[in-house]
């Protein structure tokens, strides 16, 4: 009996310390979601809302400028997210190593694009490959060109710039990751390796990428979850253009909400399903990545 009550003592100061933070995840996270879906079904502004199911769902996929920006994440997400991780791999390989000089400066460095400003460093990639900017001025200076380029004039190199910018404000905070995971395996495993004659590849290749699974998952996922709600750096380099040639799902939902006229239903429907489809490319991840 007096075990019971124990237990019931235990569960009753577990809840207490649960059930703040659950109440305020329900009331600002799950509350805001189950609204959106409703909101998704209806179409009007203000009081003057009318149900039409799944109206807006099919809007979506004659809407061009929706298939626009969503091929835009993709492309951004095909090109970027695998570059940015690689990198991010090798610079954690490289600055595991105990015998490497300076590697505390150069941890600090990598991870301090990660303290910048969104806006701030969004800007500052404007101006730099700006037609007066600072990547042209330094290629005529270096003759590699005879006139400026107009980066993001141009549909191709304007994602470039971006798919640039998103890896140099990026690449550091996932290598932090790896950089941890990489301190986390037991050194003896790399010991007993060299003495069994592999060499520093095999080594990468059958121990580290191995055993760095799943933080490799895991940044995958956050990676492509953060591409598709891409905004800050779309908004502020390219302002979406040329001609829409860089927009992206989540500035067409805020011109939708806020630039244009207002069409809340319509934007609601299309942040669900950006919800669903990183599910499901999350799901996907797990599938594929995650053997268990």
């Amino acid at each position: 009996m007096s075990s019971i009550k124990l237990k019931t003592k235990q569960n009753l100061v577990g809840w207490t310390f649960v059930l703040p933070a659950s109440l305020l995840i329900c009331v600002f996270y799950f509350y805001p979601i189950g609204r959106a879906i409703y909101l998704s079904l209806q179409t009007g502004i203000g009081i003057n809302m009318q149900f039409v199911g799944l109206m807006n769902y099919k809007r979506l996929f004659v809407d061009k400028l929706f298939k626009t920006s969503l091929t835009n994440v993709l492309t951004y997400l095909t090109f970027q997210v695998p570059l940015m991780l690689i990198l991010a791999l090798i610079l954690a390989y490289i600055l595991n190593d105990k015998n490497l000089k300076l590697r505390g400066f150069f941890r600090v460095a990598l991870f301090l694009p990660c303290a910048t400003s969104l806006v701030s460093y969004s800007l500052i990639f404007r101006s730099m490959f700006a037609l007066d900017g600072f990547v042209n001025t330094v290629l005529i200076k270096l003759n590699l060109l005879n006139n400026p380029i107009n980066w993001l004039g141009n549909p191709l190199t304007a994602k470039i710039v971006i798919v640039l910018a998103l890896t140099w404000r990026w690449t550091g905070y996932n290598m932090i990751f790896y950089l941890a995971g990489l301190q986390n395996i037991d050194p003896s495993i790399f010991e007993a390796a060299v003495i069994d004659g592999a060499n520093s590849i095999t080594r990468f290749f059958k121990i580290t990428l191995p055993m760095l699974k799943p933080i490799i998952l895991l940044t995958a996922i956050i990676s492509t979850n953060g591409t598709l709600q891409l905004f800050d750096e779309t908004v502020n380099i390219t302002s979406g253009g040329p001609a829409n040639a860089t927009v992206s799902i989540s500035q067409y939902i805020y011109r939708l909400s806020f630039q244009y006229s207002p069409q809340f239903p319509y934007a609601a429907a299309m942040s669900v399903f950006v919800f669903l489809l990183v599910a499901v490319l999350a799901l996907v991840q797990m599938r594929v990545g995650d053997q268990r």
